[in-house]
Protein backbone atom coordinates (compact mmCIF):
# COMPACT_ATOMS: atom_id res chain seq x y z
CA UNK A 1 0.00 0.00 0.00
CA UNK A 2 2.91 2.56 0.94
CA UNK A 3 4.93 1.54 -2.25
CA UNK A 4 1.41 2.46 -4.35
CA UNK A 5 0.77 5.76 -2.45
CA UNK A 6 4.27 7.35 -3.54
CA UNK A 7 4.66 6.11 -6.56
CA UNK A 8 4.53 8.78 -9.09
CA UNK A 9 3.95 7.66 -12.66
CA UNK A 10 4.69 9.82 -15.90
CA UNK A 11 2.42 12.66 -17.06
CA UNK A 12 0.31 11.41 -19.90
CA UNK A 13 -0.28 14.20 -22.87
CA UNK A 14 -3.45 13.04 -24.00
CA UNK A 15 -3.96 15.46 -26.98
CA UNK A 16 -0.41 13.74 -28.38
CA UNK A 17 -1.79 10.57 -28.37
CA UNK A 18 -5.02 11.39 -29.69
CA UNK A 19 -4.48 10.22 -32.93
CA UNK A 20 -3.81 6.90 -31.40
CA UNK A 21 -6.92 6.71 -29.12
CA UNK A 22 -9.26 7.69 -32.60
CA UNK A 23 -8.21 4.27 -33.81
CA UNK A 24 -8.44 2.98 -30.89
CA UNK A 25 -12.10 4.38 -30.45
CA UNK A 26 -12.90 3.53 -33.42
CA UNK A 27 -11.52 -0.32 -33.10
CA UNK A 28 -13.55 -0.49 -29.71
CA UNK A 29 -16.69 0.89 -31.61
CA UNK A 30 -16.33 -1.79 -33.79
CA UNK A 31 -15.76 -5.08 -31.66
CA UNK A 32 -18.41 -3.21 -29.22
CA UNK A 33 -20.98 -2.67 -32.46
CA UNK A 34 -20.36 -5.88 -33.99
CA UNK A 35 -21.03 -7.92 -31.11
CA UNK A 36 -23.60 -6.67 -29.63
CA UNK A 37 -25.77 -4.86 -31.98
CA UNK A 38 -27.94 -6.46 -35.30
CA UNK A 39 -25.67 -7.04 -38.75
CA UNK A 40 -24.64 -3.52 -39.87
CA UNK A 41 -25.59 -2.30 -43.35
CA UNK A 42 -23.17 -2.95 -45.62
CA UNK A 43 -19.87 -0.58 -46.26
CA UNK A 44 -20.75 0.81 -42.74
CA UNK A 45 -18.21 -1.63 -41.33
CA UNK A 46 -15.63 0.36 -43.65
CA UNK A 47 -16.89 3.16 -42.93
CA UNK A 48 -16.51 3.86 -39.54
CA UNK A 49 -12.77 2.53 -39.86
CA UNK A 50 -12.48 5.49 -42.55
CA UNK A 51 -13.25 8.25 -40.42
CA UNK A 52 -11.74 7.03 -37.45
CA UNK A 53 -8.82 7.29 -39.66
CA UNK A 54 -9.74 10.28 -41.57
CA UNK A 55 -10.05 11.38 -38.14
CA UNK A 56 -6.72 10.54 -37.15
CA UNK A 57 -4.97 12.28 -39.92
CA UNK A 58 -6.75 15.36 -39.34
CA UNK A 59 -5.62 15.46 -35.15
CA UNK A 60 -2.00 14.70 -36.64
CA UNK A 61 -1.87 18.28 -38.89
CA UNK A 62 -3.16 19.71 -35.81
CA UNK A 63 0.17 18.27 -34.12
CA UNK A 64 2.27 18.68 -36.70
CA UNK A 65 0.96 22.70 -36.36
CA UNK A 66 1.98 22.46 -33.03
CA UNK A 67 5.04 21.07 -33.45
CA UNK A 68 6.26 23.98 -35.45
CA UNK A 69 5.86 26.41 -33.20
CA UNK A 70 8.30 24.75 -30.39
CA UNK A 71 10.99 21.27 -30.19
CA UNK A 72 10.73 17.98 -30.59
CA UNK A 73 10.55 15.85 -27.58
CA UNK A 74 10.14 12.86 -25.37
CA UNK A 75 6.66 11.85 -23.95
CA UNK A 76 5.43 9.46 -21.11
CA UNK A 77 8.62 8.74 -19.34
CA UNK A 78 10.71 8.82 -22.74
CA UNK A 79 9.29 5.59 -23.97
CA UNK A 80 7.57 7.73 -27.14
CA UNK A 81 8.88 10.32 -28.89
CA UNK A 82 6.71 13.58 -30.48
CA UNK A 83 7.98 15.25 -33.46
CA UNK A 84 7.32 15.90 -37.22
CA UNK A 85 8.96 12.19 -38.01
CA UNK A 86 6.62 10.69 -36.00
CA UNK A 87 3.70 12.67 -37.04
CA UNK A 88 4.11 12.02 -40.69
CA UNK A 89 4.67 8.09 -40.40
CA UNK A 90 1.56 8.08 -38.43
CA UNK A 91 0.18 10.06 -41.28
CA UNK A 92 1.32 7.55 -43.85
CA UNK A 93 -0.02 4.62 -41.94
CA UNK A 94 -3.65 6.20 -41.30
CA UNK A 95 -3.96 7.08 -44.89
CA UNK A 96 -2.93 3.19 -45.46
CA UNK A 97 -5.72 2.43 -43.08
CA UNK A 98 -8.13 4.87 -44.70
CA UNK A 99 -8.00 3.46 -48.54
CA UNK A 100 -7.45 0.19 -47.24
CA UNK A 101 -10.46 0.00 -45.53
CA UNK A 102 -12.76 1.37 -48.54
CA UNK A 103 -11.24 -1.22 -51.05
CA UNK A 104 -11.93 -4.18 -48.32
CA UNK A 105 -15.49 -3.15 -47.74
CA UNK A 106 -16.53 -3.60 -51.65
CA UNK A 107 -14.33 -6.98 -50.90
CA UNK A 108 -16.23 -8.36 -48.33
CA UNK A 109 -19.34 -7.79 -50.39
CA UNK A 110 -17.85 -9.28 -53.91
CA UNK A 111 -16.90 -12.59 -51.26
CA UNK A 112 -20.37 -12.86 -49.64
CA UNK A 113 -19.27 -11.74 -46.56
CA UNK A 114 -19.40 -8.79 -44.28
CA UNK A 115 -18.10 -7.93 -40.58
CA UNK A 116 -15.83 -5.63 -38.32
CA UNK A 117 -13.21 -8.62 -38.00
CA UNK A 118 -10.97 -7.55 -40.46
CA UNK A 119 -11.43 -3.65 -39.96
CA UNK A 120 -10.71 -4.00 -36.41
CA UNK A 121 -7.37 -5.91 -37.24
CA UNK A 122 -6.24 -3.08 -39.41
CA UNK A 123 -6.89 -0.36 -36.85
CA UNK A 124 -5.22 -2.66 -34.63
CA UNK A 125 -2.09 -3.29 -36.63
CA UNK A 126 -2.14 0.41 -37.18
CA UNK A 127 -1.96 1.14 -33.97
CA UNK A 128 0.96 -1.23 -33.94
CA UNK A 129 2.91 0.72 -36.62
CA UNK A 130 2.32 3.96 -35.25
CA UNK A 131 3.58 2.40 -31.73
CA UNK A 132 6.75 1.52 -33.89
CA UNK A 133 7.15 4.88 -35.59
CA UNK A 134 7.10 6.80 -32.70
CA UNK A 135 9.17 4.61 -29.64
CA UNK A 136 11.89 6.03 -28.20
CA UNK A 137 12.54 2.24 -26.62
CA UNK A 138 13.76 -0.90 -27.86
CA UNK A 139 11.35 -2.65 -25.77
CA UNK A 140 8.32 -0.05 -26.64
CA UNK A 141 9.24 -0.62 -30.26
CA UNK A 142 9.12 -4.54 -29.80
CA UNK A 143 5.55 -4.36 -28.01
CA UNK A 144 4.73 -2.20 -31.51
CA UNK A 145 6.06 -4.89 -33.66
CA UNK A 146 4.71 -7.95 -32.46
CA UNK A 147 1.10 -5.80 -32.45
CA UNK A 148 1.62 -5.40 -35.91
CA UNK A 149 2.61 -8.58 -36.57
CA UNK A 150 0.03 -10.54 -35.16
CA UNK A 151 -2.21 -8.17 -37.29
CA UNK A 152 -0.88 -9.12 -40.50
CA UNK A 153 -0.74 -12.53 -39.51
CA UNK A 154 -4.47 -13.28 -39.41
CA UNK A 155 -5.44 -10.65 -41.68
CA UNK A 156 -3.10 -12.36 -44.25
CA UNK A 157 -5.08 -15.79 -43.18
CA UNK A 158 -8.42 -13.88 -43.04
CA UNK A 159 -9.69 -15.48 -46.01
CA UNK A 160 -10.78 -19.70 -44.92
CA UNK A 161 -12.33 -20.15 -48.61
CA UNK A 162 -9.40 -20.15 -50.11
CA UNK A 163 -5.87 -22.15 -49.35
CA UNK A 164 -3.31 -19.61 -50.41
CA UNK A 165 -5.01 -17.23 -47.92
CA UNK A 166 -4.05 -19.74 -44.95
CA UNK A 167 -1.01 -21.25 -46.72
CA UNK A 168 0.19 -17.34 -46.80
CA UNK A 169 -1.02 -16.42 -43.26
CA UNK A 170 1.31 -19.93 -41.53
CA UNK A 171 4.02 -18.89 -43.97
CA UNK A 172 4.06 -15.16 -42.64
CA UNK A 173 3.56 -16.47 -38.82
CA UNK A 174 6.10 -19.13 -38.92
CA UNK A 175 8.60 -16.73 -40.99
CA UNK A 176 7.72 -13.84 -38.85
CA UNK A 177 8.10 -15.51 -35.08
CA UNK A 178 12.03 -16.42 -36.48
CA UNK A 179 12.19 -12.44 -37.02
CA UNK A 180 10.63 -11.76 -34.53
CA UNK A 181 12.91 -13.73 -32.03
CA UNK A 182 16.06 -12.77 -33.75
CA UNK A 183 15.00 -8.77 -32.95
CA UNK A 184 14.05 -9.74 -29.07
CA UNK A 185 17.89 -11.67 -28.77
CA UNK A 186 19.42 -8.17 -30.63
CA UNK A 187 17.46 -6.11 -28.16
CA UNK A 188 19.26 -8.18 -25.01
CA UNK A 189 22.43 -8.01 -26.34
CA UNK A 190 22.26 -4.13 -27.26
CA UNK A 191 20.92 -4.09 -23.68
CA UNK A 192 24.24 -5.92 -22.36
CA UNK A 193 26.65 -3.75 -24.12
CA UNK A 194 25.38 -0.52 -23.38
CA UNK A 195 22.85 -1.37 -19.90
CA UNK A 196 19.77 0.83 -21.36
CA UNK A 197 16.99 0.21 -23.39
CA UNK A 198 16.22 3.57 -24.47
CA UNK A 199 17.47 5.04 -27.58
CA UNK A 200 19.03 8.45 -26.32
CA UNK A 201 20.82 6.83 -23.27
CA UNK A 202 22.23 3.92 -25.78
CA UNK A 203 23.40 6.79 -27.88
CA UNK A 204 24.88 8.79 -24.96
CA UNK A 205 26.35 5.62 -23.81
CA UNK A 206 27.94 4.66 -27.17
CA UNK A 207 29.32 8.46 -28.31
CA UNK A 208 31.25 8.02 -24.50
CA UNK A 209 32.76 4.82 -24.84
CA UNK A 210 36.24 4.16 -26.23
CA UNK A 211 36.77 2.72 -29.90
CA UNK A 212 37.61 -0.38 -29.43
CA UNK A 213 35.72 -1.62 -25.87
CA UNK A 214 35.61 -5.24 -24.77
CA UNK A 215 31.92 -5.76 -25.13
CA UNK A 216 32.03 -4.57 -28.71
CA UNK A 217 31.24 -8.06 -29.95
CA UNK A 218 28.45 -8.03 -27.86
CA UNK A 219 26.93 -4.69 -29.33
CA UNK A 220 27.71 -5.60 -33.07
CA UNK A 221 25.87 -8.72 -33.14
CA UNK A 222 22.79 -7.32 -31.10
CA UNK A 223 22.93 -4.93 -33.95
CA UNK A 224 23.00 -7.52 -36.54
CA UNK A 225 20.15 -9.60 -35.12
CA UNK A 226 18.20 -6.18 -34.49
CA UNK A 227 18.68 -5.07 -38.56
CA UNK A 228 17.97 -8.67 -39.14
CA UNK A 229 14.49 -8.27 -37.68
CA UNK A 230 13.29 -5.31 -38.97
CA UNK A 231 14.88 -6.19 -42.51
CA UNK A 232 12.60 -8.77 -42.34
CA UNK A 233 9.91 -6.62 -41.89
CA UNK A 234 10.65 -4.45 -45.04
CA UNK A 235 11.20 -7.71 -47.46
CA UNK A 236 14.44 -6.29 -47.89
CA UNK A 237 16.49 -9.47 -49.95
CA UNK A 238 17.86 -11.60 -48.55
CA UNK A 239 15.15 -11.46 -45.78
CA UNK A 240 12.39 -11.54 -48.70
CA UNK A 241 11.42 -15.06 -49.24
CA UNK A 242 8.05 -14.39 -47.59
CA UNK A 243 6.77 -11.73 -49.53
CA UNK A 244 5.88 -13.34 -52.99
CA UNK A 245 3.93 -16.18 -51.64
CA UNK A 246 2.65 -13.75 -48.89
CA UNK A 247 1.19 -11.47 -51.49
CA UNK A 248 -0.08 -13.43 -53.22
CA UNK A 249 -2.09 -15.67 -51.33
CA UNK A 250 -3.40 -12.83 -48.79
CA UNK A 251 -6.64 -11.20 -50.01
CA UNK A 252 -5.72 -8.13 -52.57
CA UNK A 253 -6.89 -5.33 -49.84
CA UNK A 254 -4.67 -6.89 -47.56
CA UNK A 255 -1.52 -7.28 -49.56
CA UNK A 256 -2.06 -3.68 -50.28
CA UNK A 257 -2.18 -2.55 -46.42
CA UNK A 258 0.78 -4.73 -45.73
CA UNK A 259 2.94 -3.18 -48.55
CA UNK A 260 2.09 -0.02 -46.99
CA UNK A 261 1.34 0.63 -43.65
CA UNK A 262 3.93 -2.45 -42.60
CA UNK A 263 6.54 -1.41 -44.41
CA UNK A 264 6.32 2.43 -43.51
CA UNK A 265 6.59 1.22 -39.50
CA UNK A 266 9.56 -0.85 -40.52
CA UNK A 267 11.47 1.45 -41.96
CA UNK A 268 10.60 4.49 -39.83
CA UNK A 269 11.83 1.74 -37.27
CA UNK A 270 14.81 1.27 -38.79
CA UNK A 271 15.30 5.11 -39.50
CA UNK A 272 15.17 5.90 -36.16
CA UNK A 273 16.78 3.05 -34.23
CA UNK A 274 19.98 3.52 -36.54
CA UNK A 275 20.39 7.74 -36.81
CA UNK A 276 19.63 7.67 -33.23
CA UNK A 277 20.77 5.06 -30.90
CA UNK A 278 23.70 3.63 -33.43
CA UNK A 279 24.28 7.27 -34.27
CA UNK A 280 28.25 6.70 -33.18
CA UNK A 281 28.58 3.18 -34.93
CA UNK A 282 27.38 4.23 -38.54
CA UNK A 283 30.68 2.42 -39.86
CA UNK A 284 29.30 -0.50 -38.42
CA UNK A 285 25.80 -0.70 -39.81
CA UNK A 286 26.29 1.37 -43.43
CA UNK A 287 27.79 -1.46 -44.98
CA UNK A 288 24.76 -3.71 -44.28
CA UNK A 289 22.73 -1.36 -45.29
CA UNK A 290 24.26 -0.54 -48.43
CA UNK A 291 24.77 -4.08 -49.22
CA UNK A 292 20.77 -4.63 -48.50
CA UNK A 293 19.98 -1.85 -50.61
CA UNK A 294 21.80 -3.50 -53.92
CA UNK A 295 20.84 -7.18 -53.57
CA UNK A 296 16.73 -5.67 -52.60
CA UNK A 297 17.30 -3.06 -55.40
CA UNK A 298 18.78 -6.00 -58.39
CA UNK A 299 17.07 -9.20 -56.94
CA UNK A 300 13.54 -6.95 -57.09
CA UNK A 301 13.80 -5.59 -60.30
CA UNK A 302 15.48 -9.10 -62.17
CA UNK A 303 12.44 -11.47 -60.82
CA UNK A 304 9.74 -9.04 -61.23
CA UNK A 305 10.02 -9.41 -65.14
CA UNK A 306 9.79 -13.06 -65.34
CA UNK A 307 6.85 -13.75 -62.96
CA UNK A 308 3.07 -14.22 -65.30
CA UNK A 309 0.98 -13.77 -61.84
CA UNK A 310 0.45 -9.77 -61.37
CA UNK A 311 0.44 -9.74 -57.96
CA UNK A 312 3.70 -11.79 -57.69
CA UNK A 313 5.21 -8.79 -60.08
CA UNK A 314 4.24 -5.92 -57.63
CA UNK A 315 5.24 -8.18 -54.35
CA UNK A 316 8.87 -8.23 -56.35
CA UNK A 317 8.69 -4.96 -57.20
CA UNK A 318 8.09 -3.55 -53.64
CA UNK A 319 11.18 -5.79 -52.70
CA UNK A 320 12.89 -3.29 -55.34
CA UNK A 321 11.26 0.01 -53.38
CA UNK A 322 12.42 -1.57 -50.40
CA UNK A 323 15.66 -1.10 -52.00
CA UNK A 324 15.22 2.40 -53.21
CA UNK A 325 14.11 3.53 -49.42
CA UNK A 326 17.21 1.80 -48.04
CA UNK A 327 18.98 4.79 -50.26
CA UNK A 328 17.66 7.12 -48.40
CA UNK A 329 18.71 5.08 -44.92
CA UNK A 330 22.17 4.85 -46.25
CA UNK A 331 22.71 8.51 -47.00
CA UNK A 332 21.55 8.96 -43.40
CA UNK A 333 24.16 7.20 -42.42
CA UNK A 334 26.73 9.62 -43.35
CA UNK A 335 26.44 12.00 -40.53
CA UNK A 336 29.78 14.15 -41.18
CA UNK A 337 27.77 14.98 -44.35
CA UNK A 338 25.17 18.10 -44.71
CA UNK A 339 23.27 16.17 -47.01
CA UNK A 340 22.61 13.18 -44.49
CA UNK A 341 19.59 14.72 -43.51
CA UNK A 342 18.17 14.51 -46.64
CA UNK A 343 18.27 10.93 -46.61
CA UNK A 344 15.77 11.04 -43.68
CA UNK A 345 13.48 13.51 -45.73
CA UNK A 346 13.38 11.54 -48.96
CA UNK A 347 13.02 7.97 -47.16
CA UNK A 348 9.59 9.60 -45.23
CA UNK A 349 8.48 11.34 -48.40
CA UNK A 350 9.08 7.89 -50.59
CA UNK A 351 6.94 5.99 -48.19
CA UNK A 352 4.08 8.30 -47.86
CA UNK A 353 3.78 8.90 -51.89
CA UNK A 354 4.63 4.92 -52.13
CA UNK A 355 1.36 4.09 -49.47
CA UNK A 356 -0.81 5.77 -52.31
CA UNK A 357 0.75 4.16 -55.20
CA UNK A 358 0.91 1.06 -53.92
CA UNK A 359 -3.11 0.74 -52.90
CA UNK A 360 -4.23 2.15 -55.69
CA UNK A 361 -2.63 -0.11 -57.82
CA UNK A 362 -3.41 -3.25 -55.75
CA UNK A 363 -7.12 -1.67 -55.97
CA UNK A 364 -7.39 -2.12 -59.15
CA UNK A 365 -5.51 -5.34 -59.07
CA UNK A 366 -8.30 -6.86 -57.22
CA UNK A 367 -11.47 -5.25 -58.62
CA UNK A 368 -9.68 -7.30 -62.18
CA UNK A 369 -9.17 -10.51 -60.43
CA UNK A 370 -12.71 -10.96 -59.39
CA UNK A 371 -13.95 -13.26 -56.62
CA UNK A 372 -12.01 -15.13 -54.88
CA UNK A 373 -8.07 -13.10 -56.30
CA UNK A 374 -9.10 -15.76 -58.98
CA UNK A 375 -8.02 -13.71 -62.00
CA UNK A 376 -4.51 -12.20 -61.57
CA UNK A 377 -2.56 -13.33 -64.17
CA UNK A 378 -0.89 -11.67 -66.44
CA UNK A 379 -3.42 -13.14 -69.44
CA UNK A 380 -6.31 -11.88 -67.29
CA UNK A 381 -5.78 -8.25 -68.03
CA UNK A 382 -5.44 -8.60 -71.69
CA UNK A 383 -8.38 -5.17 -73.16
CA UNK A 384 -9.08 -3.55 -69.93
CA UNK A 385 -8.06 -0.75 -72.05
CA UNK A 386 -11.23 -1.30 -74.34
CA UNK A 387 -13.42 -3.13 -71.65
CA UNK A 388 -13.00 -0.75 -68.73
CA UNK A 389 -10.86 2.50 -70.04
CA UNK A 390 -10.87 4.00 -67.08
CA UNK A 391 -9.72 1.92 -64.85
CA UNK A 392 -6.71 1.09 -67.26
CA UNK A 393 -5.85 4.47 -67.45
CA UNK A 394 -5.98 4.96 -63.51
CA UNK A 395 -3.22 1.33 -63.33
CA UNK A 396 -1.53 3.14 -66.12
CA UNK A 397 -1.03 6.57 -63.99
CA UNK A 398 -0.08 3.85 -60.91
CA UNK A 399 2.27 1.99 -63.16
CA UNK A 400 3.93 4.68 -64.39
CA UNK A 401 4.71 6.43 -60.93
CA UNK A 402 5.86 3.46 -60.13
CA UNK A 403 8.23 3.30 -62.83
CA UNK A 404 9.42 7.03 -61.50
CA UNK A 405 8.14 8.42 -64.86
CA UNK A 406 8.21 12.57 -64.67
CA UNK A 407 4.99 14.55 -63.44
CA UNK A 408 4.12 11.78 -60.96
CA UNK A 409 4.93 11.25 -57.49
CA UNK A 410 7.02 8.03 -57.91
CA UNK A 411 9.46 10.29 -59.81
CA UNK A 412 9.45 12.93 -56.87
CA UNK A 413 10.37 9.75 -54.47
CA UNK A 414 12.75 8.27 -56.70
CA UNK A 415 14.40 11.47 -57.53
CA UNK A 416 15.02 12.29 -53.70
CA UNK A 417 16.64 9.05 -52.67
CA UNK A 418 18.80 9.26 -55.72
CA UNK A 419 19.55 12.72 -54.92
CA UNK A 420 20.42 12.25 -51.38
CA UNK A 421 22.90 9.61 -52.19
CA UNK A 422 24.69 11.52 -54.79
CA UNK A 423 24.87 14.32 -52.61
CA UNK A 424 26.25 12.06 -49.76
CA UNK A 425 29.13 10.53 -52.53
CA UNK A 426 27.03 7.32 -52.86
CA UNK A 427 27.60 7.42 -56.76
CA UNK A 428 28.29 3.54 -56.59
CA UNK A 429 24.63 2.95 -55.23
CA UNK A 430 23.03 5.46 -56.65
CA UNK A 431 24.08 4.41 -60.34
CA UNK A 432 22.83 0.81 -59.36
CA UNK A 433 19.52 2.70 -58.43
CA UNK A 434 18.80 4.28 -61.66
CA UNK A 435 19.68 0.56 -63.73
CA UNK A 436 17.48 -1.16 -60.97
CA UNK A 437 14.76 1.20 -61.94
CA UNK A 438 15.15 0.73 -66.12
CA UNK A 439 14.91 -2.76 -65.41
CA UNK A 440 11.67 -2.20 -63.24
CA UNK A 441 10.16 -0.29 -65.81
CA UNK A 442 10.37 -3.24 -68.01
CA UNK A 443 7.66 -4.86 -65.41
CA UNK A 444 5.45 -1.95 -65.57
CA UNK A 445 5.22 -1.54 -69.32
CA UNK A 446 4.36 -5.66 -69.39
CA UNK A 447 1.08 -4.85 -67.53
CA UNK A 448 0.44 -2.18 -69.38
CA UNK A 449 0.57 -3.64 -72.95
CA UNK A 450 -1.83 -6.55 -71.98
CA UNK A 451 -4.31 -3.92 -70.62
CA UNK A 452 -3.96 -1.74 -73.79
CA UNK A 453 -2.29 -3.73 -76.75
CA UNK A 454 -3.60 -6.98 -76.17
CA UNK A 455 -7.03 -8.23 -77.06
CA UNK A 456 -9.57 -10.17 -74.20
CA UNK A 457 -9.64 -13.81 -74.80
CA UNK A 458 -13.76 -14.56 -73.96
CA UNK A 459 -12.99 -12.00 -71.24
CA UNK A 460 -16.06 -9.58 -72.65
CA UNK A 461 -17.78 -8.61 -69.20
CA UNK A 462 -16.17 -5.73 -67.71
CA UNK A 463 -15.29 -5.88 -64.00
CA UNK A 464 -17.28 -3.81 -61.79
CA UNK A 465 -15.91 -0.75 -59.81
CA UNK A 466 -17.64 0.11 -56.83
CA UNK A 467 -18.12 3.06 -55.53
CA UNK A 468 -15.91 3.03 -52.03
CA UNK A 469 -13.48 1.42 -54.25
CA UNK A 470 -13.63 4.03 -57.06
CA UNK A 471 -13.48 6.79 -54.64
CA UNK A 472 -9.90 5.35 -53.28
CA UNK A 473 -8.67 5.32 -56.81
CA UNK A 474 -9.58 8.33 -57.73
CA UNK A 475 -8.37 9.78 -54.07
CA UNK A 476 -5.22 8.01 -55.07
CA UNK A 477 -4.67 9.15 -58.83
CA UNK A 478 -5.34 12.47 -58.01
CA UNK A 479 -3.05 13.16 -55.23
CA UNK A 480 -0.65 11.24 -57.82
CA UNK A 481 -0.71 13.51 -60.21
CA UNK A 482 -0.95 16.71 -58.17
CA UNK A 483 2.01 15.51 -56.25
CA UNK A 484 3.78 14.99 -59.05
CA UNK A 485 3.25 17.99 -61.11
CA UNK A 486 3.03 20.78 -57.88
CA UNK A 487 5.61 18.61 -55.15
CA UNK A 488 6.87 21.86 -53.60
CA UNK A 489 4.23 21.93 -50.64
CA UNK A 490 5.21 18.64 -49.97
CA UNK A 491 8.93 18.52 -49.72
CA UNK A 492 8.76 21.76 -48.19
CA UNK A 493 6.66 19.79 -45.17
CA UNK A 494 8.37 16.97 -45.11
CA UNK A 495 11.98 18.32 -44.84
CA UNK A 496 10.89 19.08 -41.29
CA UNK A 497 11.18 15.44 -40.25
CA UNK A 498 14.80 15.80 -40.04
CA UNK A 499 15.28 16.79 -36.32
CA UNK A 500 14.58 13.87 -34.33
CA UNK A 501 13.65 13.74 -30.77
CA UNK A 502 16.07 12.93 -28.84
CA UNK A 503 19.28 13.72 -30.46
Amino acid sequence: MFAAETLTGPSIPWFTLSPLLALLIGACVLMLGGSLLPQWPRGLYGIVTALSAATSIVLCFFLWDNLSDGRPETIIGDALAFDHFAVLGTISICVAVLLASLTTSDYLVREGEDGPELFVLYLSAAIGGIVMVAAQDLIVLFLGLETLSLALYVLAASNRRREESQEAGLKYFILGGFSSAFFLYGIALIYGATKHTNLGRIMETLSSQQAFPRNDVLLLAGVGLLLVGLAFKVAAVPFQVWTPDVYQGAPTPVTSFMASAGKTAAFAALLRVSVTALESRVDDWRPVVWVLAVLSLVVGSVLAVTQTNVKRMLAYSSISHAGFILLGVEAASHTGSASAADGIASAMTYLLLYTVLVIGTFTIVGLVAGRGDSASNLTDFRGLGRRRPALALALTVFLLAQAGMPLTSGFVAKFGVIRAAVETSSYAIAIIAMLASVIGAFLYLRIMVSAWMEDAEGQDAAPPVPFLSGLAVTAAVAFTLVVGIVPGWLLDATRQVITLAGR
